[in-house]
């Protein structure tokens, strides 16, 4: 079993991408399914069902999307074994820029909308840093100059990275993105995480809402960068 995780920052087109992707990998003669995660509600699974391939949703809710891939990982790959699939194609909600849903034995895509502006691959962090292929969208929005010096930000943060330039409108870079899934590696049984997700939680994750910083505790950060731990 192929397990591709597709992450993003939100609006960055990574259904879409993924639809075309998904019909080059049919045509390639593999047997995709998908485990769309996202927070609160979608819809997404239609559109994934017209492909006539088995499609899942995860619905995280109060919890980090990246933190529900996660730990749902080996739920996923039994799901997708069960429906005879050999790909399994988690696309994740992939909110916070300071986690990565990626364990170390898969193909970690990302997916990130070039008219963002030529900083936003600086700010994404371990979403972007420790991804296999970068995948850049809405390119045609832009100029040619704008393009090329996102792709320079994009490869000062993460050297090693394949970019593909995708479309998610016209399917441009589906069948390059295909041909690369193809290629990925197989599933583990005792995988690992590619990064560390935040070091801890505080009172506010759980549940805690008065404003006041008397009554939280935690690992916790101050305004200057200071970091302090409060509690037992």
């Amino acid at each position: 079993m192929k397990l591709v995780v597709l992450a993003g920052t939100p609006g960055s087109g990574k259904t879409s991408v993924l639809l075309h992707a998904i019909k080059a990998l049919i045509k390639h003669g593999r047997s995709p399914s998908v485990v769309k995660v996202d927070c609160l509600w979608t819809d997404d699974d239609r559109r994934f069902k017209k492909l006539d391939i088995p499609v899942h949703v995860g619905l995280a809710k109060d919890m980090c999307p990246d933190h529900f891939t996660i730990y749902n990982i080996d739920e996923m790959l039994r799901w997708a074994d069960e429906k005879g699939c050999d790909v399994l194609l988690n696309e994740t909600a992939g909110l916070c820029l300071r986690c990565a849903p990626y364990p170390d034995e898969c193909l970690a895509i990302c997916v990130i909308d070039v008219t963002t502006g030529p900083n936003t691959p600086l700010k994404v962090g371990p979403l972007l840093t420790t991804a296999d292929i970068v995948v850049m969208t809405k390119g045609d929005l832009v100029s040619q100059a704008e393009r090329e010096v996102f792709r320079e930000r994009v490869l000062e943060v993460n050297p090693e990275c394949i970019i593909v330039e995708a479309n998610g409108l016209t399917g441009k870079g589906s069948f390059e993105l295909a041909d690369l899934i193809g290629c990925g590696p197989d599933a583990g049984k005792d995988m690992l995480l590619r990064y560390n997700p935040p070091l801890a939680i505080c009172s506010l994750c759980t549940g805690e809402n008065r404003v006041s910083r008397k009554y939280h505790m935690g690992v916790l950060r101050n305004l200057d960068g200071f970091m302090e731990y409060k509690g037992e």
